[in-house]
């Protein structure tokens, strides 16, 4: 009689953590790949975080009413590997207020994303009323040599979708290594080119001018910025995105 009371306790006991650990996977599962605040790779996106904030300190209460530049893309954006007052958005909005320019911006990056999972996601971006979005994907498409014709009909479907809306859009140009071949690698850099001819774009030539390929601003694996990256990337960008701005009055 004793044995069967301890192997019904045995019994219970399994059951109620085969019940916990399967509700646990079935949340962690359930998150779509693009879903904010989640990545592919498993790296915190730092998607829709209002940078207008510094840390320890509350919002700016006026900072809702600032018309917003939303920073659209991948780990370029979100800022893998540094602070998130490093990343290029978090310097971008630091730039702009120094230069007297109301916007708030918002770092929509989310690490390892796709042009696909960018078009999954503007819909949601579209909710915190964007005037100008800095597009920055297509760098992940090229690395893992996906079909070109997929990405530029991804990257169109994304500018649309802005477009549609009222919003301004400055798209990144992204170069890739010279080891994916010559045909490859100029049609990856005409497409940017071709897209923002074909929607009357403000285009940023190339991202990563300046800062790729150095070893001194980009972190160990070769990819990524420094946060001295970033600020450099924003000192040269910010050219290209001041004559869309308005002075804050």
């Amino acid at each position: 009689m004793r044995r069967l009371r301890i192997l019904t306790k045995l019994i219970c006991l399994c059951l109620s953590l085969t019940l916990l650990y399967g509700s646990q996977s079935g949340m962690a599962s359930s998150f779509p790949p693009s879903t904010p605040g989640f990545s592919r790779d498993g790296v915190g996106s730092g998607l829709q975080i209002d940078v207008t904030a510094q840390p320890g300190q509350s919002k700016n209460h006026g900072s809702a009413e600032r018309p917003s530049i939303v920073a659209f893309g991948n780990s370029l954006t979100a800022g893998l590997g540094v602070a998130p007052a490093q990343s290029y958005p978090a310097h971008l909005q630091r730039t702009l207020d120094a230069a007297g320019y109301g916007y708030r911006v918002v770092n929509a990056g989310v690490s390892g994303d796709t042009t696909a999972g960018g078009v999954r996601r503007v819909s949601w971006t579209l909710n915190s009323k964007p005037a100008i979005v800095i597009l920055e994907l297509g760098a992940n498409d090229g690395l893992r040599g996906l079909s070109l014709q997929e990405t530029k009909a991804n990257l169109e479907r994304i500018i649309q979708q802005f477009q549609q809306a009222s919003v301004t859009v400055v798209l990144a140009g992204m170069k890739l290594p010279p080891n994916y071949g010559q045909d490859y690698t100029d049609g990856f850099e005409s497409l940017y080119k071709s897209l923002a001819k074909q929607y009357r774009l403000t285009l940023i030539p190339f991202f990563l001018d300046g800062v790729a390929t150095s070893s001194t601003l980009n972190q160990a694996d070769g990819i990524h910025p420094t946060g001295e990256g970033y600020r450099l990337i924003v000192e040269k960008i910010f050219p290209v995105l001041e004559p869309l701005l308005e002075r804050n009055r």
